[in-house]
Order: structure tokens, then C-alpha cells, then sequence
């Protein structure tokens, strides 16, 4: 079975950085496009970036761009979420996925990755 870890989150003040990683193990890392989404509670979840299989393409929503980056490192089967300028709306459960199929990487729905961590809390406080 394909299993993720995130990890890496925690409480900064607004306007720092955090970054968030996504270990993935079971599987051929290499060939998933990989995403990340976030969630606050009571709310839908909330398509953050995604990120080719190579890493030479990433893809993000309007609310983080230019503040979020999305890299992986396929010889350590990870993914990360570098977090900047954070802002107290960014406070969610930060969640990756992975995609088994295809080399799209426009998949802004949760429907549209076959596997996801547990997530990982990021808190912002102002």
C-alpha cells in the first residue's frame, strides 16, 4: 500500500514561514503527480499546488501564489510545501496527495488523487 506522512507543521506568527514535508512510501514516488490541499474546519477542502512528476512544473491556487512553493525530491520519496509570508487565513490542516495515473497536474479536487496523509496543522497567529 502507498502511505504518506506529513509532518513539519506547527504555530508561526504571521508573516513567517513554515515548510511542511510529505514523505511517501509503497510505492513508485517518482510516478505520481502530488498535490497539496488544506482544510479548515467546517469548510471544504481547499486545493493549495501540485507539482509534476520530474518537479519541473508546479501548479498553485491564486491564494498562495507567489507565497507558496511546492518542490519534491524523488530520491528521498518527498514532497514539500514551503510556506512564506503566512497569513492567519492560512491556518488549516495541510494534507498532500498523490495521483497513481495520468501526468496532468491540473487536479484541483480531492477526488482527483487516489491517496493522502493524515495531514499536518499549521496555525498562523497574528
Amino acid at each position: 500500500q502507498v502511505h504518506l506522512v506529513e509532518s513539519g507543521g506547527g504555530l508561526v506568527q504571521a508573516g513567517g514561514s513554515l515548510r511542511v514535508s510529505c514523505v511517501v512510501s509503497g510505492g513508485a514516488f517518482s510516478s505520481y503527480v502530488m498535490g497539496w490541499f488544506r482544510q479548515v474546519p467546517g469548510k471544504e477542502h481547499e486545493f493549495v499546488g501540485s507539482i509534476s512528476r520530474s518537479g519541473e512544473i508546479t501548479r498553485y491556487a491564486d491564494s498562495v501564489k507567489g507565497r507558496f512553493v511546492i518542490s519534491r525530491d524523488n530520491a528521498k520519496n518527498a514532497v514539500y510545501l514551503q510556506m512564506n509570508s503566512l497569513k492567519p487565513e492560512d491556518t488549516a490542516t495541510y494534507y498532500c496527495g498523490a495521483a497513481f495515473l495520468g501526468t496532468h497536474i491540473a487536479r484541483e479536487q480531492m477526488g482527483e488523487y487516489d491517496v493522502w496523509g493524515q495531514g499536518t496543522q499549521v496555525t498562523v497567529s497574528s
